[in-house]
């Protein structure tokens, strides 16, 4: 026999929920939020997966949404447990992905009266929302009527923002009070507005009498439209487009790895390869390289194409183009000539030049985290979808052939956080297999991403485990001090086999190049488990081999 939670408030929720298509619940455990938990468990329509870190479900709820392309709540207890989604909310934010966040909490007058489980949960994340919002106690007068226009409200504005929005739910005890039977609801009526856009007339002007167009893709999803729009562009030499592993763009007239091209840019190239016209799209962009020569460069015009963001990232910003790019490419190609401009080829000759450098180097560099990148590269099979974490493991992945792949990261906000739990949660969605690619702090920082039993067993994992946060022996300054090795790149000798026996993955390590390429042949193949590879490089110098990389493109 069913038993539904006999709180109004819940009720409606999951009534307005299951009227919008969110179907995807993430319940990590708690006595306040039990009515949730019991309410949505109960009803076919939803499905609800039980994550006890709260930080690890939020993470995993953002890799469920950017898999499923549709809002994903998470809910959980009250006090310190609402705090430990804020990393995940923020990523969020800065991601445009839809989390609808549910804090129960205990009712406003138990507020800093030293109850257990209670702080000051209103607005909790309200400088990294859409949204802030709090219903009414089922005591209150109007209660129903209130809270059904305020979920609908926080819902819609979930979809429409493609972000987060938050719920706080003060629940009055008893909590445990259950009915056999659901009321009766009336539909909501859906009140979501779609955005039209008009391409201004003057833009098409600019265009035409451009000769030096460069688009920059920054992080973007999997997007075909999108992708043969701008082949288009390039198909007659019209512009140069510069794009990242992480824009999930593929042509082999684009220019993918932009750190390989730019790296010993002069001041004078500053200028040879600059444009006269920038057209950004898509989130953040990896390269620090590419934000420092286009800041030098000083574009004539900057055109930014996004629905939700408008950052003057190099500061020259001149059009604001608030709608999806594959929008505004649809309606510009209509307009535009696409004669062929010198521009691409200038930009041609340079990429010819470096990516002969850079076969050149492949063939002699040493075992390493540069070596290992490059061996996955030619590796994993085409289906697979690939999660890189935060730091080096994204930065590692621009200079290799990666774009060949469906590319995730959590450049929202780049933390090393929730990259595991991220991956996850995505995973658990597909049907075609997931890797994570991963640096052992990323991984070790993120453990309680494992602790999750609905992990499918074709997922890989691949953790390159230098004994450190390399990064900081990579990039300028944290090497001439004292407290690098202890405080900043934090050495230690630990490795993931007991944790990958704990969390029931099969687990292999490797401290070799012919280790490494014996196991890649069999590691991809099918298994009753998840597989994780270590890949032991702490005794290599890493940052030493890709230093030494950048210097053999000059």
């Amino acid at each position: 026999m069913k038993q539904y939670s006999a709180k109004r408030s819940i009720q409606i929720l999951a009534h307005i929920l299951e009227q919008y298509g969110i179907d995807k619940i993430i319940i990590s455990p708690g006595s306040r939020n039990a009515p949730l938990a019991i309410h949505f468990s109960e009803i076919d329509a939803f499905q609800c997966y039980s994550i006890v870190d709260e930080r690890a479900a939020a993470f995993v709820g953002l890799g469920i949404s950017k898999s499923i392309k549709k809002p994903v709540a998470i809910t959980c207890t009250s006090g310190s447990a609402a705090t430990n989604y804020y990393p995940a909310v923020v990523e969020a934010f800065y991601q445009n992905v839809p989390l609808l966040v549910l804090t129960a909490d205990r009712p406003a007058d138990f507020v800093d009266l030293f109850d257990g489980q209670t702080i000051r949960q209103k607005n909790i994340f309200q400088q990294h929302s859409y949204g802030d919002f709090e219903l009414l106690e089922d005591e209150k007068d109007d209660a129903d009527d209130y809270n059904f226009e305020t979920i609908k409200k926080a819902v819609e504005l979930c979809i429409e923002k493609k972000g987060p929005v938050h719920i706080n739910i003060p629940l009055t005890e008893p909590l445990y009070n259950l009915l056999d039977e659901l009321p009766v609801m009336p539909d909501v009526e859906k009140t979501i507005q779609k955005k039209n856009y008009e391409l201004p007339s003057n833009l098409i002007a600019d265009w035409n009498t451009s000769k030096r167009i460069m688009i920059l893709t920054g992080t973007l999803d999997p997007n075909p439209e999108l992708e043969t729009q701008l082949s288009q562009l390039v198909k007659n030499h019209t512009v140069v487009i510069l794009t990242e592993m992480n824009s999930n763009l593929q042509h082999d007239k684009f220019f993918a790895h932009i750190d390989r091209y730019i790296t010993d840019f002069s001041e004078e190239d500053y200028h040879i390869y600059a444009p006269d016209l920038l057209i950004t799209i898509g989130q953040n962009v990896v390269s620090k390289r590419v934000k420092q020569f286009l800041r030098k460069a000083k574009p004539k015009q900057h055109w930014h194409i996004d629905e939700y963001w408008q950052p003057d990232t190099y500061f020259v910003l001149s059009q604001k183009i608030e709608t999806k790019p594959e929008i505004f490419f649809s309606k510009l190609l209509k307009s535009i000539n696409l004669e062929p401009r010198t521009f691409f080829n200038l930009w041609d000759v340079l990429k010819d030049k470096k990516d002969a450098k850079h076969e050149e180097y492949l063939n002699k560099a040493p075992f390493s985290d540069f070596y290992l990148f490059n061996q996955l590269s030619n590796h994993i099979p085409e289906n697979y979808r690939i999660h890189f974490s935060n730091s080096s493991a994204i930065r590692y992945a621009q200079l290799f052939e990666y774009q060949k792949y469906d590319v995730f990261c959590n450049r929202g906000t780049s933390g090393i956080d929730g990259c595991t739990s991220t991956a996850m949660g995505f995973a658990m969605m597909e049907d075609e297999p997931t890797i994570l690619i991963t640096g052992d702090l990323s991984f070790f920082y993120d453990i309680n991403g494992l602790w999750n039993q609905y992990i499918p067993p074709y997922t890989r994992i691949v953790i390159f485990n230098n004994g450190e946060g390399n990064i900081f022996k990579i990039i300028p300054g944290p090497s001439g001090t004292n407290a690098l090795d202890e405080f900043i790149a934090t050495q230690h000798h630990r490795n993931a086999e007991l944790l990958a026996k704990n969390f029931g993955f099969d687990y292999t390590r490797v401290e070799d190049e012919i280790s490494l390429d014996r196991v890649l042949l069999n590691f991809f193949k099918s298994n009753p488990k998840p597989k994780i590879l270590e890949v032991m490089t702490s005794e290599c110098n890493n940052a030493d081999v890709l230093k030494q990389y950048f210097e053999s493109l000059k």
